[in-house]
């Protein structure tokens, strides 16, 4: 399996080109077109308690889709359903990566999906609920982002501070606290921040240039009250 990358920037595809009997996992309603030579099946991750527990606890898909090469080599177009970058990642059976619930696109066969729990802390605090996804395993990774994505590489004992509604992916060395922005709780609420997440290396950690939540609160404004 290869992925390819195309129009980067707002409107992203990631065109995936498998050999015969080659599959790729995607997320649900992720396929755009593919070759005539690709069989489309649902196929429940992990089986039917970890399709369960990845619906029920980190708010992912029931099902993924799962795209095979059945009658010779071919083409997969997917994109995800909001605007925003695209990014490949390499999986190597060793280094892992949590997802926040809206971050995978699409993976490789030998790729693993599982829910993961948050600490009460970073569950309640957090931002991203109190499962989030862990995926390791080998091949391509696919995680897309709302808005462009920035990559931030953190040396041993380096830190670095993200607002936690910004988080798509980060590596599982880096260790992170939940605080607040600000040094008193009315600076911090009032600065719009609110609490962030102390990021600790080594490690990798990917973040999305816009905020989902913020931009769901700006569309609201817009949209007609019933009386």
């Amino acid at each position: 399996m290869k992925c390819e990358i195309l129009y980067p920037g707002a409107f992203p595809m990631v065109r995936v080109y498998l050999d015969a009997n080659e599959t790729v996992k995607a997320e649900s309603g992720a396929m755009v077109a593919a070759s005539p030579t690709i069989d489309i099946e649902s196929k429940m991750e992990g089986g039917f308690l970890g399709a369960l527990s990845r619906k029920m606890l980190s708010g992912e898909k029931f099902f993924f889709q799962t795209l095979r090469a059945s009658r010779g080599a071919g083409e997969v177009l997917l994109a995800p359903t909001v605007p925003g970058e695209i990014v490949l990642l390499e999986l190597d059976g060793v280094n892992e990566y949590m997802v926040q619930k809206d971050g995978f696109l699409a993976g490789a066969e030998g790729v693993k999906i599982e829910s993961k729990m948050q600490s009460l802390t970073r569950g309640l605090l957090g931002g991203e609920g109190f499962f989030i996804l862990k995926i390791g395993g080998l091949g391509q990774l696919v995680l897309n982002s709302f808005g462009a994505v920035h990559k931030i590489d953190l040396k041993p004992n380096e830190e670095y501070i993200v607002d936690n509604s910004h988080l798509v992916a980060w590596s599982s060395t880096t260790t992170y606290n939940i605080e607040k922005a600000s040094s008193g709780w009315i600076a911090s609420l009032t600065s719009g921040e609110g609490l962030v997440c102390r990021f600790r290396g080594p490690g990798v950690v990917y973040i999305q240039s816009r905020n989902p939540g913020s931009f769901g609160n700006w569309i609201r404004q817009f949209i007609p009250v019933s009386e």
